[in-house]
């Protein structure tokens, strides 16, 4: 019985965890710079530009370690490691892109911000 009431009390605390994530998300970007009129609004989608932006940085960090890590023991890997190191390039050179246009929409909305006071 108690393990019962363990189990069902880490999935509702999963669902809490996950809910609380997709928060942070949940505004509608679109509808956000739709609606953006005013210094605050587009302070609030520069913001959100932003923190996609950090995001971007940090997967681009995580993989320049897989990366490493392959490089490093190319030997255990095999000709998988090759084609995992290249998959890690790829995807450092896509998050770098990423990262660097969320941080300009990030600018052109505090620009915009700047026209609108």
């Amino acid at each position: 019985m108690k393990t019962k009431i363990r189990v069902l009390f880490l999935i509702i605390l999963g669902l809490l965890v996950s809910g609380v994530q997709m928060n942070a998300y949940s505004m509608d970007l679109g509808q956000a710079v739709h609606d953006a009129k005013t210094p605050a609004n587009h302070e609030a989608v520069a913001k959100f530009y932003d923190e996609a932006a950090k995001e971007m940085q940090a997967k681009v960090q995580e993989h320049k370690k897989m990366y490493e890590q392959y490089q490093a023991e190319s030997q255990y890997y095999g000709r998988q490691g090759l084609d995992m190191a290249s998959m890690c390039q790829g995807l450092i050179r896509a998050y770098e892109q990423a990262a660097k246009e969320n941080t300009n929409m990030a600018a052109s909305h505090r620009k915009m911000a700047a026209e609108a006071k």
